[in-house]
């Protein structure tokens, strides 16, 4: 299917997101990740944290997982940016990467899109979109996986294995674009479609995702979202977490 031929859609967007992101429900927000920052710090749990907290703000459960995606305790931030590769020194410090495709891909796609993405404690850039096994391909899809491969090519890497999530439908499909367009860039590209994707990243060193539990247990990970969406002028960043002291040295 030709790039003029997909469908146009806002992959993430919500009408409701322009009030529940902006404003004063983003003051409340930014107030809220601060407490759920502690108790989080205090060995909460994040879903019995997020439903406390959310529950006194009278947060929508869209809110709610903003929240949770967001923040977490800064023991895990710690961990997490021990194990960061600097984006400038992954080209000489990994021979291979490998990425979380659509992991990856849809977050581009959802900033590409105008709906909101996230900064969070960790660095990572996420997104609220969900997969649930159903994914299509999108007249941003093109542009996305351009922007990852040619992202990929400016930091020197040799090679890279996307992982796609089997199940999902139309991994396939996504698979065959991203090896189509790849015969135009440097880097050379291997398509992974398997059934665990999660549990086989958790293994890795030179993991490219924003999934929190790959994060904590990957040997090591390189954040290239906040590098891919550099200079593009319709990114809508919310910073839920602008008001928490972050500190993970020592």
């Amino acid at each position: 299917m030709e790039q003029s031929e997909r469908k146009v859609s806002r992959r993430g967007y919500v009408p409701e997101d322009e009030k529940q992101f902006s404003g004063e429900q983003l003051a409340h927000l930014q107030k809220a990740a601060v407490e759920v920052a502690y108790l989080l710090d205090r060995g909460y749990a994040t879903k019995m944290t997020t439903t406390f907290v959310g529950n006194h703000y009278m947060f929508s459960e869209r809110q709610r997982l903003a929240l949770a995606r967001t923040v977490s305790p800064m023991e895990r931030i710690r961990v997490r940016k021990a194990k960061e590769i600097p984006v400038l020194e992954a080209g000489e410090s990994v021979e291979t990467v490998y990425i979380d495709g659509f992991n990856t891909i849809i977050t581009l796609e959802v900033a590409l899109s105008g709906s909101p993405v996230f900064a969070c404690m960790d660095g990572t850039i996420r997104d609220l979109a969900g997969l649930r096994g159903t994914y299509r391909i999108i007249d941003k899809t093109e542009i996305a996986v351009g922007k990852l491969l040619l992202t990929l090519d400016e930091i020197g890497i040799q090679k890279a294995v996307i992982y796609l999530d089997a199940p999902v439908s139309n991994s396939g499909r996504l698979g065959t674009l991203i090896h189509e367009m790849a015969q135009k860039y440097h880097v050379r590209v291997e398509i992974k479609t398997i059934n665990d994707v999660d549990r086989e990243l958790q293994t890795m060193s030179g993991v490219i995702s924003s999934d929190a539990i790959i994060l904590d247990h990957c040997v090591s990970w390189i954040n290239l979202m906040p590098k891919m969406l550099r200079g593009m002028e319709q990114v809508w960043m919310v910073d839920i977490v602008a008001g928490i002291n972050i500190s993970w040295s020592g």
